[in-house]
């Protein structure tokens, strides 16, 4: 049977992850989820709402019955496991990589444009 505190612990650890995967900063695991939003994917935020959800009972020893514990730490180790393939320095080059390669794009749409302009013209 999960206890409060085994809840809150599964709670402390993907708050964590999130941190190190996305860099979120919360002061629970709700506010977290928020602030990552759509980087993780619906299925994901449906396991990590499932322990928000056992969490929000509260320790009430009638309500804790209904909790699966099983459930919980399945749903627990998927996010986990998907926050922990996560590499910020390898999304970071990506992303400057995309800038580059958009700015290369428009520099050589221009030049292309001048050299037609001048062929046009009759310069070339």
């Amino acid at each position: 049977m999960e206890t409060q505190d085994s809840i809150q612990a599964r709670a402390d650890r993907i708050q964590t992850a999130l941190h190190a995967a996305f860099g979120v900063r919360g002061k629970s695991l709700s506010a977290a989820l928020r602030k990552t939003g759509r980087r993780l994917p619906r299925r994901l935020q449906a396991d990590a709402r499932q322990i928000l959800d056992a969490q929000g009972f509260g320790g009430h020893p009638k309500l804790m019955r209904q909790v699966d514990g099983s459930a919980l730490k399945a749903a627990e180790d998927r996010v986990l496991t998907y926050l922990d393939g996560i590499d910020r320095a390898d999304r970071r080059k990506g992303f400057w990589l995309g800038v580059a390669g958009a700015i290369a794009f428009n520099i050589l749409l221009v030049l292309a444009g001048v050299v037609f302009w001048m062929w046009w013209a009759g310069h070339v």
